[in-house]
């Protein structure tokens, strides 16, 4: 019988433990003799700041058979319904960017172009997010729930959504959801590596105890304890395009009583942005500035002066956004913070975390003596193009009006990269299209046009006159697409008007445990 492989992930939290289970799962469903261990300290706490996902995170619990009504009672999870801007493209303007997508309810006439509802709302002068379900219910602060006769709840559309949560929790959750992965309660004191090919061979534990290993997922955040420090992983920085280099997280209690955001809120500041991310009990808050305008002290005076309220600091956080030259190198694979790290404006981190794992196992999980260099070199490849489209799409958030600060004039100025400058020049010729993102990952590209137009809409970037010339071609669309976007807002604004408030749907979602 064969020697049965070891993958041993170092790091819990929400990205070890979701790497874990997708491995797992995948060893399971291929028939490979292994086995799954994951290294998580007790001894090393777990700072919960309050993060958000996208709809990924909910299909994640929908593959591992997982009640998410359970998961929200047990980690104090809310809804998150999409983003709301705030003071971005100028101060006192706001906009909503709903992560429902109305193209997939509509069937579309034969040979219609993607997006033709967005540039048809575009040519119309009419609002974006109106004919997202999703629109009416951030307004209202709404979930996508009613109640039926007999007070049972009813989903309303079919579109999936994401969550909010503190993320120490949920690695704990999952971590208790986890089956057949071994939990090691202990710390990586050494590596022993092969003389030879540099892969790691065993884990040295403070605990006294080596444990053999054949495939290492580096899940230690930060520090990036073995891809970094082992394998000599490079980093690409974006810190040029991404200016932001310092978080200051702190909490916002939710008072009794109170309704819950059912987004999360990016709220633009003289040297930065503050995060709001709703839990049951608390809003996980926190600005991520530039030290380069502005010091820790000036930073936490700023907040203050925004919310009217005193905050407690509870960390002062140094970051370079960038990702690693090569997430894989040997039998090493890093995943979250390890891999990379881009603020969290789009909820990019834990997303990431997914669709590589979903990668790395479905196309590249064999018994470890059996992956070629082929194979990192393409899965480097893939994910390094990930998070370059991640950055573009965070970056282009940066193409305001606003020139009040230093912070804001600089940005306008000279931090906008060439790609973003690209797109949207393309976008001056043609309306944004899926087939303009490149393919990725999956066959797939994963930023794709419907996740733009909302940015691009509520920064004023999209051109009007170019919309209506484009509609104007095809009369016989244009009128499938008017009648499309009317019937969507008819139906969204009554569904709304059922759906119940977040809170409420929070209390009666508790009450089921």
């Amino acid at each position: 019988m064969d020697r049965q492989s070891h993958f041993v992930v170092v790091g819990g939290g929400t990205a070890g433990w979701i790497a874990a289970m997708i491995i797992q799962d995948a060893v399971r469903r291929k028939g490979l003799n292994a086995r799954v261990s994951v290294i998580e300290p007790s001894t090393i706490p777990t700072v919960g700041v309050g993060e958000g996902t996208t709809a990924a995170f909910r299909l994640l619990l929908k593959h591992f058979g997982i009640d998410e009504f359970e998961f929200i009672r047990e980690t104090g999870a809310t809804i998150k319904l999409g983003i709301r801007h705030q003071d971005w493209r100028r101060k006192g303007h706001s906009y909503d960017g709903p992560i429902d997508d109305p193209h997939q309810v509509i069937r579309a006439p034969a040979g219609a172009p993607s997006d033709y509802l967005n540039v048809y709302a575009t040519a119309a002068g009419r609002s974006l997010t109106d004919m997202h379900l999703f629109g009416p219910l951030l307004t209202q602060t709404k979930a996508p729930f009613a109640r039926k006769a007999d007070g049972s709840l009813i989903a309303l559309g079919p579109f999936h959504y994401g969550y909010h949560f503190d993320q120490a929790l949920v690695g704990r959750f999952l971590a208790r959801k986890s089956v057949g992965v071994k939990i090691i309660d202990a710390v990586v004191a050494g590596v022993v590596r092969d003389a030879q090919s540099g892969n790691v061979t065993a884990l040295a534990l403070n605990n006294g105890e080596t444990l053999q290993t054949d495939f290492v997922i580096d899940a230690t955040g930060f520090r990036k304890q073995l891809i970094v420090k082992e394998m000599g992983a490079a980093w690409t920085s974006y810190a040029h395009e991404l200016p932001v280099n310092r978080a200051m997280p702190f909490w916002i209690d939710i008072k009794p009583g109170d309704e819950i955001a059912n987004y999360t809120r990016a709220w633009a500041q003289d040297s930065g942005w503050m995060w709001q991310t709703p839990t049951q009990t608390r809003y996980g808050c926190g600005y991520v500035y530039s030290d380069e305008f502005a010091t820790p002290e000036q930073a936490k005076a700023e907040v203050e002066a925004s919310l009217g309220h005193a905050i407690e600091v509870r960390a002062d956080i140094r970051f370079d956004i960038g990702r690693l030259d090569k997430a894989w190198m040997g039998n090493v694979l890093a995943v979250g913070l390890s891999s990379s790290f881009l603020e969290p404006l789009e909820s990019t981190s834990i997303h990431g975390t997914i669709v590589q794992m979903m990668l790395f196992a479905d196309r590249y999980l064999k018994v470890p003596g059996a992956i070629s260099d082929a194979d990192r070199d393409d899965y480097n490849a893939r994910v390094g193009r990930q998070v370059d489209d991640f950055r573009t799409f965070v970056n282009m958030h940066y193409m305001v009006e606003r020139d009040d600060t230093p912070f804001w004039r600089e940005v306008r100025a000279n931090r906008i990269h060439p790609e973003a400058r690209e797109r949207l020049a393309l976008w001056q010729t043609q309306m944004p299209r899926h087939g303009h993102f490149e393919e990725n990952l999956f066959g797939l590209p994963h930023i794709q046009s419907q996740l733009y137009y909302p940015v691009l809409a509520g920064l004023g970037l999209l051109d009007q006159d170019l919309a209506r010339r484009e509609m104007e071609a095809d009369p016989k669309l244009r009128q499938f697409a008017r009648q499309a976007y009317d019937g969507l807002v008819k139906e969204y604004r009554a569904a709304a008007g059922q759906a119940l408030g977040h809170a409420e749907f929070l209390d009666i979602v508790r009450g089921m445990g």
